[in-house]
This record gives structure tokens, sequence and C-alpha cells, in this order.
């Protein structure tokens, strides 16, 4: 019997243990690796939809250049636009912006933030 690897989503966590969490991973850089799962579990499990786009503009805006949680804050904004039809004027502006930087310097930002701004134009009609 061969086994496969499996990939499971992080599940959406409690908001108090997600703000704890973020909070901690933009103060330490060595909890940006938990944080990532965690901004992703609620980005595709949470059904607060402000709560999960402040959270990914949080990360996107305060995180530091070449941070491992850039590109993920920019694919969750893909998800919250894929799963509640709408993002902000900031989150989208902020969508746009990781894309264009991941594109220009992908030790900046790595490509899923393209992928992600590529699911807020389609999502969104803004193609």
């Amino acid at each position: 019997m061969h086994s496969h690897p499996s990939f499971e989503n992080p599940p959406a966590l409690p908001h108090e243990v997600v703000v704890e969490t973020l909070e901690r991973a933009l103060r330490d850089r060595s909890a940006e690796g938990e944080a990532a799962g965690v901004l992703v579990g609620t980005a595709l499990n949470d059904d607060d939809a402000e709560f999960v786009e402040r959270w990914c503009v949080q990360v996107g805006t305060r995180t530091a250049p070449g941070s491992p949680l850039l590109g993920p804050a920019g694919l969750c904004l893909g998800h919250t636009a894929r799963r509640f039809g709408r993002l902000s004027d900031d989150a989208l502006t902020l969508a746009e912006s990781l894309a264009v930087r991941a594109e220009e310097d992908p030790t900046d930002v790595d490509g899923r933030a393209v992928d992600g701004y590529d699911d807020v134009r389609s999502f969104l009609h803004l193609w």
C-alpha cells in the first residue's frame, strides 16, 4: 500500500487565538511559520468577513519586507474575495501592491501574493 502525502487546510481558530498568534508574529519573526497557518485557516474557514479581512490587511501592512507572511497575506485576500465577494478599498490596494512587489522581487514577497491578486480580480470581476 502506497501512502501519499496529504495536505489539510488549517482550521479556523477562536479569534483571541488568531489575534494573539498574529500579534506575536508581528513582534517576533520566529513565530511567523505558525502565524502563516493561522492566517490561512482563518481566511479559508472563519465566517466573520470583517475579522478575516482586517487581519489579512494587518499582516500585509505591518510585516517587514521579505517576511514569509507577506505572500500568504496576499493569498488570503484572494480567499477572502472568493468567499465573501467583496474587499475594502484598502484591502484591494494592498492585494495589488503585494502582487506587484512579488513580481518585482520574489525575495520580498513570494508568488502566492500574485495568485491571491488573480483571485481578487477574478472573483470581484476587476479584469
